[in-house]
């Protein structure tokens, strides 16, 4: 994919990159090193006065950012504005909490003295996605730096304007020289980047392939990995949830980033004795999106990031209309400009079918009617993904059911999932390794030392 801003609105390449050369890579990396060897050194409060900083730049900024990311990559103006504003939130958090997650832990032991010590690791590469292209690099960048490392950002080709416009918060905030830099590259590159000595770790959102093959990489070369890949997320609907709050937070959940964001619910898993009613809503709510442009305050449903994204989902919903699905709404893309989907239901999904196990990236809904608890948790467990999980309902037996027995990183309860500053964010099986945020995210790339004094 060529590195440049194409409207997804439109179709429309409005701008071109030329990307970095080997020699211009390495001199950034260099710059990082060299950075580091004193970035380490600063004091915790020095380094939170600058995320805060930051945070007053995207504060400052944010119609200017949101209307970047939503002509790079199509979210409408209102979550783009949403998004922005929570990148303030988590510079603000962590310069506000890195020092306390970072203290000294005393332990017991033989010695006179123990403790553990959470120190930095050096340049860590960030391969990061476009569907929240402000927020995924923050959710980084923001305990990344304040724990005394250095980021380099492999960015999405398809939003090098974004990218660049986070090099310059960082910049602008006071960062020194080589704190956090973009690197305008392709894929291909980012091996050599992830095998270079001088990188320490990486970290990447993304796909499941893009996942295995860092992962991969980074595991001959003995490095450390954060991974938060794909999600199908399960929504299951109990008869004792409040019917109409849970098929109004569905559709929100179903469309957020235009359908495209990793959390987002994907298969609708409903009881019998509330099927019917909470399908009825949930069509109506679907029905009512307003699809246009993104820049229009009055549109909810923009369109898919890119041509290719759009064109595989077709081909999934295609595929599971094949196997027997049935169309209760959309089910098709839209004609004319831009890469419109329309928001689509499907129901009686057939158990045979492979793709109701994969993750739809778009507007497109998957129906499961249950007779029971077991069922709904039996099919909710049946992907290959783990990342996040919605149940709606009133017992506290089904709470707790729900809480122990789903698999994923997460259960969210009479609520959509959502990522929080102070709350840890990732998954398990094949939706990821390692945590994002809170005390958890700022730990993952530090070196765990142990001191022992005799």
């Amino acid at each position: 994919m060529a590195i440049a801003t194409i409207n997804p609105t439109t179709g429309d390449t409005l701008k071109s990159f030329s990307a970095h050369s080997d020699a211009e890579v390495d001199a950034k990396i260099d710059t990082a090193e060299s950075a580091y060897r004193d970035w380490r050194l600063v004091d915790i409060a020095d380094r939170a006065a600058m995320l805060n900083k930051a945070a007053d730049i995207l504060d400052r900024d944010c119609e200017s950012l949101a209307a970047l990311a939503t002509l790079e990559m199509g979210k409408t103006i209102g979550s783009a504005r949403a998004e922005v504003q929570k990148c303030a939130f988590v510079c603000r958090h962590y310069a506000q909490k890195a020092a306390a997650y970072l203290a000294d832990e005393i332990l017991e032991s033989n010695a006179s003295k123990s403790y553990v010590s959470y120190q930095p690791m050096g340049p860590v590469l960030a391969v990061m996605p476009w569907n929240f292209p402000f927020w995924q690099v923050f959710r980084f960048a923001a305990p990344a730096t304040a724990a005394g490392n250095v980021g380099l950002l492999k960015h999405a080709s398809n939003v090098p304007q974004v990218a660049l416009a986070i090099e310059g918060i960082f910049r602008e905030a006071g960062y020194p020289d080589g704190i956090f830099q973009t690197l305008l590259i392709g894929g291909s590159k980012v091996e050599r980047v992830i095998r270079d000595p001088r990188i320490q770790a990486a970290t990447l959102t993304g796909s499941e392939p893009a996942g295995m093959s860092v992962g991969k990489i980074a595991g001959e070369e003995i490095k450390h990995v954060v991974l938060e890949l794909g999600g199908s997320d399960p929504f299951i609907v109990m008869p004792s949830a409040d019917i109409a709050a849970a098929a109004d937070t569905a559709v929100k959940a179903r469309n957020n980033n235009n359908g495209q964001t990793c959390i987002a619910a994907k298969r609708f898993i409903v009881h019998a004795d509330v099927y019917d009613e909470f399908t009825e809503r949930f069509v109506a709510g679907m029905e009512a999106q307003v699809i246009g442009d993104p820049m229009d305050e009055a549109t909810t449903l923009g369109p898919l990031a890119t041509e290719q994204i759009r064109t595989d989902l077709t081909k999934q919903v295609d595929q599971l209309v094949h196997d027997g699905a049935k169309v209760l709404t959309g089910g098709k893309a839209r004609t004319g400009k831009g890469w419109f989907y329309e928001p689509t239901v499907l129901a009686d999904i057939p158990s045979g079918s492979a793709t109701r196990c994969e993750e739809l990236f778009g507007p497109a809904a998957m129906l499961f009617k249950v007779g029971s608890i077991d069922e709904a948790i039996t099919i909710a467990n049946e992907t290959r993904f783990g990342l996040g999980s919605a149940a709606f309902t009133n017992e506290p037996a089904d709470i707790a059911r729900f809480a122990r027995d789903i698999e994923s990183g997460s259960v969210f309860i009479n609520s959509m999932v959502a990522s929080d500053p102070r709350l840890p964010f990732g998954g398990v099986k094949k939706s990821g390794v390692g945590r994002e945020l809170a005390a958890h995210g700022i730990r993952e790339f530090v070196n765990v030392k142990t001191i022992a004094i005799a």
